[in-house]
């Protein structure tokens, strides 16, 4: 059988399937810039879903938020181990940047179970406390991201941006649509669909760009 095996030439070839795709099904489509082209293309490339050209929004700020947070080493949280593994640590070592899924640390499972809230809660709760500036990238949890919204309201927690797209049925949707009417810089899916590949992807997508 004959197949490509090269790993640049398979996504070279993903990406140049991808606009012919986008130049098929929705003609004339324009993206606002180069760096929203490459995010959306990402993300679609890693779903293969193109329902990504409308239901992927970027804020105004968001974009130049997070690459000044990367270039000054800043902490990306994420919800699950699984975003974490997808995200290019090597890039992120690269820039000074650190990384880190609280979720399964014994004090945030402790803070967890003595206030009776998910342990993705508790997470942002003990992110809050890290020096430095902070970056959220949530692609599972709705209650993480109203946690955010929450302790940013209240003046608990300063961050630079959140990647918002967590999936499913219960709450992520309605989290997504609360975070859009805030003014921190965001990055969501939506309606019902995300998750930690695709948060991942999104990230990759700026660190690529850099």
């Amino acid at each position: 059988m004959e197949y490509i095996k090269n790993p640049m030439m398979i996504e070279d070839k993903s990406f140049e399937i991808i606009q012919g795709i986008i130049d098929e099904i929705r003609p004339g489509y324009e993206f606002k810039n180069e760096i929203e082209e490459k995010i959306i293309k990402r993300a679609i490339h890693t779903t293969a879903d193109f329902e990504y050209l409308d239901i992927l929004k970027i804020s105004d700020t968001a974009v130049d938020m997070l690459v000044d947070a990367l270039k000054n080493k800043a902490t990306i949280f994420t919800d699950t181990n699984m975003a974490l593994s997808g995200i290019n640590k090597r890039k992120l070592s690269a820039l000074g940047c650190e990384y880190k899924c609280l979720v399964a640390d014994e004090d945030v499972a402790a803070l967890a179970k003595e206030k009776g809230i998910t342990r993705s809660m508790a997470a942002v709760e003990v992110a809050a406390n890290t020096e430095g500036r902070k970056v959220f990238v949530l692609g599972n949890a709705p209650t993480a991201l109203y946690k955010v919204m929450e302790m940013k309201n209240e003046g608990s927690l300063d961050l630079d941006a959140v990647v918002g797209v967590p999936v499913g049925f219960v709450g992520a949707e309605e989290s997504k649509d609360e975070l859009e009417k805030t003014e921190i810089p965001y990055i969501i899916s939506k309606g019902r669909k995300g998750g930690s590949n695709l948060a991942a992807a999104i990230i990759n997508a700026i660190l690529y760009s850099m």
